[in-house]
């Protein structure tokens, strides 16, 4: 037991059971000494206060430095007494936090009532004949289901996806939010300022949960099943033909479930038909 903590237990056992010193002393297996300390330092609250104030505006500095800054400062002060209170402060758990754009979200989103409301991204990978890596980022309306693009190359970064987005914002206008994975490509800088210069919402799933993106998960094991495994690509043109190809078979002539097996192009135009036979 610690010393303030046996003297809190003479005290007690003093105040509320009669007990003299020495017996409670015994009782608590605390020192008299001990017992009968009084502390003649003073409570240091300008100097916590201090310390607080440079802690938090350098978080990059540990006590030590801090100790040099208040020596400067005119602090008489040595480094023993500074740790103490950067300890008790919990100076050293202090953390300045990544700062982010207004545009993150994290988790699950509502879903999309309408086209454009929310596109979903992510990439995957193959080889070539030669075993030269590719890659795909594949790009859905979570809503209509289309498959807007499909880029291929060996590297995909961060300033491609965003000229994808611009190239598709061109074609079909801006979605409201993007639903992705925590991949580099889009936790990167060029993803978080387009989507403040666009007013998008980037969702962002939780770590771990690849089916809180179910949609763009089926669509790669379907993308996967029905092109990846079924060609022997020797060249990138040759994939990026092939995979072209089969995008624009997936949006226009290949059922889909989910959408009374329709394809996604022929049930996205019956939906805007009705809706502006609805509006009108």
């Amino acid at each position: 037991m610690k010393p303030a903590a046996q003297k809190a237990v003479v005290r007690h056992l003093q105040e509320q059971h009669g007990l003299s010193q020495r017996r409670a002393c015994d009782l608590a297996q605390c020192n008299r000494m001990t017992a009968r300390y009084i502390s003649r330092r003073d409570d240091d609250a300008q100097l916590r206060e201090r310390l607080k104030k440079l802690a938090h505006g350098n978080p990059g500095l540990g006590y030590r430095m801090l100790c040099g800054q208040l020596r400067l400062e005119g602090w008489a002060v040595n480094h023993k007494r500074i740790y103490r209170l950067y300890r008790e402060e919990e100076l050293q758990l202090r953390r300045k936090g990544r700062k982010r754009l207004k545009s993150e979200g994290r988790g699950m989103p509502q879903p999309a009532t309408a086209p454009n409301e929310e596109w979903t991204l992510d990439f995957i990978h193959d080889a070539l004949s030669n075993g030269r890596s590719f890659r795909t980022l594949n790009m859905l309306d979570a809503f209509t289901r289309e498959c807007l693009a499909m880029e291929t190359d060996t590297s995909l970064s961060s300033e491609r996806v965003v000229r994808v987005l611009d190239q598709q914002v061109a074609q079909r206008g801006t979605p409201q939010r993007l639903r992705i994975d925590n991949g580099p490509e889009f936790r990167a800088k060029p993803l978080d300022v387009w989507a403040k210069k666009n007013n998008v919402t980037l969702f962002f799933i939780e770590p771990g949960k690849p089916m809180q993106n179910g949609q763009i998960e089926s669509f790669n094991g379907r993308f996967r099943q029905e092109c990846l495994d079924q060609e022997w690509f020797t060249t990138l043109k040759e994939a990026r033909q092939t995979i072209e190809e089969w995008r624009i078979n997936y949006n226009t002539k290949r059922p889909h479930s989910s959408l009374g097996y329709l394809p996604p192009a022929v049930w996205a135009k019956r939906h805007s038909d009705n809706a502006e036979t609805l509006y009108f």
